[in-house]
């Protein structure tokens, strides 16, 4: 499942298209089309155009036009972003592994032959114009400690529910905000606005970190935590049984232990 490490991939990658002419447009599933939009739309609007800019703020990936325009790109669980038929990441997590060609959501192609497409078994992303950038959130990969402390201060809501509501932090999704609250010692049911001002540096410290530590590991299921995310599994720190639990509507893995 594609989360801020992932699109992070996706953005590199996406340099690649950087300065290339498109030619076509193909937007076969009208699904996948957001906010109004259609495939003569989105056709009209790229053809003609060249890429200038590629951007991320959490999961959403902006690819910046040369008239201004700017294309969104949301990737949901399985979506995969491919340029010239390489791929910006070889695995996600509970996704398949095929990328059959049924499932290209939307592709662009360019004058010099290649192509970026957007490959998406459940259909779960989308492409959008101009995408209203304002309704996120601070990014987490560099979110600061006072905008962490107004993303969570007198929130109610457990703590795992707050970070992950992109329009409070962008980016965090269910495997990178477990590996986070695990090595923070944090308890993801736990009302957000009860941490300490110690506990807010600990996570702010351990959110930056982790992100860090996963994008050098090539993606979100490379965290710590991860070999342990099963029935009966044993935290890798302490050893003791994980606690398996929905919290903010997610099936989450914590150590009864030393996550307080």
């Amino acid at each position: 499942m594609p989360e801020l490490i992932e699109i992070e991939y996706y953005r590199r990658l996406a340099e690649g298209a950087l300065g290339r002419l498109v030619d076509d447009v193909d937007a076969p599933d009208a699904w996948f089309l957001k906010r109004g939009l259609t495939a003569t739309i989105v056709r009209d609007a790229l053809v003609g155009r060249r890429f200038v800019g590629v951007r991320r703020i959490g999961k959403l990936l902006l690819v910046d036009m040369d008239d201004g325009a700017v294309l969104g790109l949301r990737f949901g669980m399985t979506g995969r972003l491919m340029l010239d038929d390489l791929a910006g990441v070889d695995e996600l997590q509970y996704a398949s592994r095929r990328r059959d060609a049924i499932w290209d959501r939307f592709v662009v192609r360019f004058d010099d032959g290649g192509n970026m497409r957007i490959n998406d078994a459940r259909r779960l992303g989308g492409v959008e114009l101009d995408p209203d950038e304002s309704r996120l959130g601070a990014d987490a990969a560099s979110i600061t400690p006072a905008q962490l402390t107004a993303a969570l201060d007198h929130s109610k809501a457990p703590l795992k529910a707050r970070l992950m509501d992109q329009q409070r932090i962008a980016g965090l999704g269910n495997l990178l905000t477990d590996e986070v609250l695990w090595r923070a010692g944090l308890d993801p049911a736990r009302p957000a606005g009860s941490l300490e001002a110690g506990e807010r540096k600990r996570l702010h410290r351990h959110l930056r970190k982790t992100i860090d530590d996963l994008l050098a590991g090539g993606g979100s299921h490379t965290g710590r935590l991860q070999v342990a995310r099963v029935r009966g599994g044993r935290c890798p720190k302490d050893g003791a049984e994980l606690e398996r639990r929905t919290v903010g509507g997610r099936t989450t893995y914590s150590c009864p232990v030393h996550q307080r």
